[in-house]
């Protein structure tokens, strides 16, 4: 792993984030217990990993398991903004969420066939690129240079709960802008919309909405990346129209009809996969293209989304 220039990191987060993140990182990144919005991180209990495999081993489950995992479909969420400009009517955004890529090492060639099949305007990544919650990321970092070079238009990122502040460099690198409680205009024929993105908002803590929405017109069409949907009742008072998220899985292990067991995020089941609101926020909660724990899926196949943004009153009539 290079080394990391964590004064150029200092310059964009901060002196108080980038030692919380860091020192989080050092001291608690592998616990079980005590961190975050939610009490128990099921991630982070290495030993009931090798169990869940095997109990699915014994009911025959864990390759039929596998195959679901790289069942990757190709979801599209129409969502109307009521201050979207007229020239980003049909503006589509690619959305990539929760890939974990190292925890399965045929993952990235699915990814790369989806990717080749669909247009889009833009591509996001909502953050959870490694399997761990710490430690080495080079092979999870391996297959994303092979990924992202598919992707032909801009692309913009966040962190989640898996992610090191250290990968950040690495992933700018690979030329994904990341957003660090920042935002970014997108221009188009005159008109601008706006692309906000804060750092983690579930184990870490380290989400700035204030600061993220700070250089955001009030009036503007804007667009909230964080890795989780359990901020939403912020997001929605600090007036954002879109937030898109994942981190759930969907629930990953589904009783059929797509019931989840538990979402691991403390939000209303509703906003656990797809799309919700919540008074004028519009959201979408990804089931994410990979898998944690233990690479499986049942009842809750991948995604990759498609949001084709449409303005309101068109909609209307």
């Amino acid at each position: 792993m290079e080394q990391v220039d964590y004064s150029m990191l200092e310059s964009r987060v901060g002196r108080l984030h980038l030692k919380q993140r860091v020192g989080i990182q050092t001291d608690h990144g592998s616990q079980v217990f005590g961190r975050g919005r939610t009490f128990f991180h099921i991630e982070n209990w290495y030993s009931i990993h090798s169990v869940i495999r095997t109990a699915l081993r014994c009911f025959g489950l864990h390759e039929w398991g596998r195959r679901n995992m790289k069942d990757l479909r190709i979801r599209h969420h129409e969502v109307d903004l009521a201050h979207l400009p007229e020239v980003f009517n049909g503006f589509t955004i690619l959305q990539l969420s929760d890939l974990h890529l190292d925890i399965n090492n045929g993952l990235a060639d699915v990814l790369i066939r989806r990717i080749r099949e669909v247009e889009y305007d833009l591509c996001v990544l909502t953050g959870d690129y490694r399997a761990n919650t710490y430690g080495a990321f080079d092979v999870a970092f391996r297959d994303l240079t092979r990924i992202l070079p598919h992707i032909t238009t801009p692309m913009y990122g966040i962190l989640g709960n898996h992610d090191a502040i250290e990968m950040v460099p690495a992933l700018e690198e690979m030329g994904v802008r990341m957003l660090l409680n920042e935002s970014a205009v997108i221009s188009l024929d005159g008109s601008d919309i706006f692309l906000a993105g804060i750092d983690d908002p579930h184990y870490y803590k380290t989400d700035n909405l204030e600061k993220a929405a700070h250089d955001v017109p009030h009036d503007a069409a804007s667009i909230l990346l964080s890795h989780s949907p359990e901020i939403y009742r912020r997001a929605a008072h600090v007036d954002f129209d879109l937030m898109l998220c994942g981190h759930t899985h969907g629930g990953q292990i589904c009783l059929p009809g797509g019931i989840a067991l538990i979402y691991n995020a403390h939000c209303p089941r509703r906003m656990g996969a797809g799309s919700w609101r919540y008074h004028n926020l519009r959201g979408y909660t990804s089931v994410g293209s990979g898998a944690s724990v233990v690479d499986v899926r049942f009842n809750c196949p991948p995604e990759i989304t498609l949001h084709h943004l449409r303005v309101a009153w068109m909609e209307s009539g």
